[in-house]
C-alpha cells in the first residue's frame, strides 16, 4: 500500500509533467538558437528555474497537506527559485559564474532527488527513472565544473542536451505518479 504522500504525488503528477516539459522546451529552445547572448540564456534559464522551483515547491506543499513533509521536493523548489531570482537580478553575469551556478543547482537537485528515489524505492516501481534523474543532474553539474572554458557552443549543447534527457525522465516519472490510486480509492 502506497504512503498518504504518494497519493498526494500520484494526484500532482502534472506538476511533475509540467518540470519535465519545462525542461525539454529548454532544451529544445538552446539547440534552435544557439547564437543567443549569454544575458538572453541566463534569461531562459532564470524562467525555467523559476517554473521548475515553483512547480516542485507546489508539489512539495500538497504532498505536506497528507502529513508527510517532503522536504527534498520543497528545497529543490526553494532553489530553484531562488536561482530563477538571482538570475534575473543578474542578468549580466559572467559565462563562468552562469555556468557555476547552473553547476550547483544540478548538483544539489540530483542529490536531493536521489534522496527522493531512495525513499521511494519500495513504495512506488521504477523509482530509479527519479534516481537516474538526479545521478543525471549530478553528472551534469560535475562536468560543468570540471570544463567550465569548453566554448559556450559546446556548453549550450550539452546543457540543451541535459535538459531533453533530465525533462524525458520526469516525464517518465509523472506517468509512473499517475498510474497511483487516490486515497479514498486506495482504501475502499
Amino acid at each position: 500500500m502506497a504512503l498518504p504522500f504518494l497519493h498526494a504525488l500520484g494526484q500532482s503528477w502534472w506538476l511533475v509533467l509540467l518540470r519535465g516539459i519545462a525542461a525539454i522546451a529548454f532544451g529544445i529552445f538552446a539547440f534552435a538558437w544557439p547564437g543567443l547572448t549569454l544575458v538572453t540564456l541566463a534569461l531562459c534559464w532564470g524562467l525555467y528555474a523559476l517554473i521548475d522551483g515553483v512547480s516542485a515547491l507546489w508539489l512539495g506543499w500538497k504532498a505536506k497537506d497528507s502529513g508527510a513533509p517532503l522536504w527534498p521536493v520543497v528545497l529543490i523548489g526553494v532553489l530553484g527559485i531562488g536561482a530563477g531570482i538571482f538570475t534575473f537580478m543578474s542578468p549580466g553575469v559572467t559565462a563562468i559564474a552562469l555556468l557555476m551556478l547552473i553547476a550547483a543547482w544540478a548538483i544539489v537537485t540530483g542529490v536531493l532527488q536521489i534522496v527522493a528515489a531512495i525513499r521511494f524505492r519500495k513504495e512506488i516501481d521504477n523509482e530509479w527513472m527519479l534516481g537516474l534523474s538526479g545521478a543525471l543532474s549530478v553528472l551534469f553539474g560535475g562536468l560543468m565544473i570540471a570544463r567550465p572554458g569548453g566554448g559556450a557552443l559546446a556548453v549550450l549543447w550539452i546543457i540543451g542536451a541535459f535538459a531533453i534527457v533530465y525533462g524525458a525522465l520526469l516525464i517518465g516519472v509523472a506517468f509512473r505518479l499517475k498510474k497511483i490510486p487516490p486515497a479514498a480509492a486506495a482504501s475502499a
